[in-house]
């Protein structure tokens, strides 16, 4: 099929829901490990507890890209599934501040990953199915923008609602989770389910070329042990381009997870003096460490623009090698940094790594893979996300213990040297590959 040029504002809409789907997951990122905290972990336990996002996503991802690709209703193929994810992250968003104790926090993370998993998985499939080859790069670099916006808002919201609006956060001390922290996932809760809301309203999908046809393979690879049975023979039949960037997107993912758990504790431990998770100097750290993030993924949302132009002069292999290296110069600098506001020049080199991230190795791929394919590649694709992810949550624990000290920051570094060998590892990925036979150029 004959995919028609899209306008600016066509691709923004078909993206926005991302804008909210990274809201909630910004609120997520930045204030998990600080809420564990408040409910009484500690170092060590903290990388268990984060379990529950990556091994939501090994099941989730795979299984909802191949159910997508089999679907086709009066709501279209993937925005059936925006919205299912939408409505279960929006309510699993105002009852994970409620939580009354760790397990009951840890169990709705489970809950909150699921549907936000499905939600975003089918997000990366469409833009395959909706752009020209031609259109995939600014279709992938307009979700990374608007990931920096969404993340930007809710990683910096805590921080926001104590020094703009004059909330309090009297319940820390006694070890409730704050009130900052409560309001913004509220807040989070009404921006996820409006922006998903939007793009199903704004965009139509395309229907099968052959209706026919897809009938009968719905048909035939119908039930889900067919479903698992497909998901296991395409692990083994991934493009080789897709295999090589598997090992780019492990240490790359590895190095994020130990900054997304290990980055806030340390910074209010090491850099503002928190001792104990309920003092004001903990909260402070951790509202700050709030506002790093946000900084980092606002350089991500103002470098995505930048990505729309150098994509034109340099390879994606070459722009992603060259910001993956900043962006593990930039987490390794964290121990360097004695005065607070100067964190947040790291945070700006990890920006830069951030926007690559969510945007090169999806274009790469997605000009590998067979277009009726689209969303399972993508599914498992995200094995090697959420992969390093279990690695590091079931590791981390005794590395924090019996290697690193329980020096949180020492985990920052280890996150920084992880990025820094998934710079390397993109040098060797062959990024002209085909798809049906048909010779396929990222610059096409």
């Amino acid at each position: 099929m004959n995919k028609p040029k899209l306008s600016f504002w066509q691709i923004w809409n078909m993206s926005f829901g991302f804008f909210g789907i990274q809201f909630g997951w910004g609120l997520q990122m930045a204030n998990m490990s600080a809420i564990y905290q408040y409910l009484g972990a500690d170092e060590s336990t903290i990388p268990f507890l984060w379990l529950a996002a990556p091994l939501t996503g090994l099941i989730v991802q795979p299984l909802v890209g191949y159910y997508s690709d089999r679907t086709w209703t009066r709501l279209g193929r993937r925005r059936p599934y925006f919205l299912v994810g939408a409505i279960l992250a929006s309510l699993a968003l105002i009852a994970m501040p409620n939580s009354s104790s760790l397990w009951m926090a840890a169990g709705l993370l489970w809950i909150l990953d699921a549907s936000v998993n499905i939600s975003m998985e089918p997000f990366r499939a469409f833009v395959g199915d909706k752009l020209n080859k031609k259109q995939r790069k600014l279709g992938f670099a307009m979700q990374s923008l608007l990931i920096g916006l969404g993340a930007v808002l809710s990683s910096s919201l805590p921080w926001m609602l104590s020094n703009w609006f004059g909330v309090t956060n009297a319940e820390g001390a006694t070890g409730a989770i704050p009130q900052t922290v409560k309001i913004a996932f509220y807040v989070g809760s009404g921006v996820f389910f409006a922006a998903v809301l939007y793009t199903i309203l704004s965009t139509k999908e395309y229907p099968p070329e052959d209706m026919e046809a897809f009938e009968q393979m719905k048909r035939e690879s119908a039930g889900v042990g067919n479903a698992f049975k497909e998901i296991f023979e395409g692990i083994g039949s991934m493009p080789k381009a897709m295999k090589q960037l598997a090992v780019v997107q492990f240490f790359t993912w590895f190095g994020l997870f130990c900054m997304w758990i290990y980055f806030i504790p340390a910074v209010a431990t090491h850099i503002f003096g928190g001792t104990d998770h309920g003092s004001e100097a903990y909260q402070a750290g951790a509202e700050w460490g709030g506002v790093c993030f946000s900084v980092y993924n606002g350089v991500a949302f103002f470098f995505a623009f930048l990505l729309l132009l150098i994509v034109r002069k340099f390879s994606a292999k070459g722009i992603h090698t060259t910001c993956l290296a900043i962006g593990a110069l930039g987490l390794l600098s964290v121990a360097f940094v004695g005065d607070a506001k100067l964190l947040l020049a790291s945070m700006v080199c990890v920006g830069i790594a951030w926007a690559s991230i969510l945007s090169m190795p999806y274009a790469m791929l997605a000009n590998v893979i067979p277009g009726s394919r689209m969303g399972f590649y993508m599914g498992v694709f995200n094995f090697f996300i959420v992969l390093p992810q279990i690695a590091a949550s079931l590791g981390l624990g005794y590395v924090m213990t019996r290697l690193l000290g329980g020096n949180t920051m020492n985990a920052v570094l280890l996150g920084g040297a992880s990025m820094l060998i998934a710079a390397f590892c993109v040098r060797f990925v062959d990024d002209d590959e085909s798809v049906d036979g048909a010779a396929v150029s990222l610059e096409d």
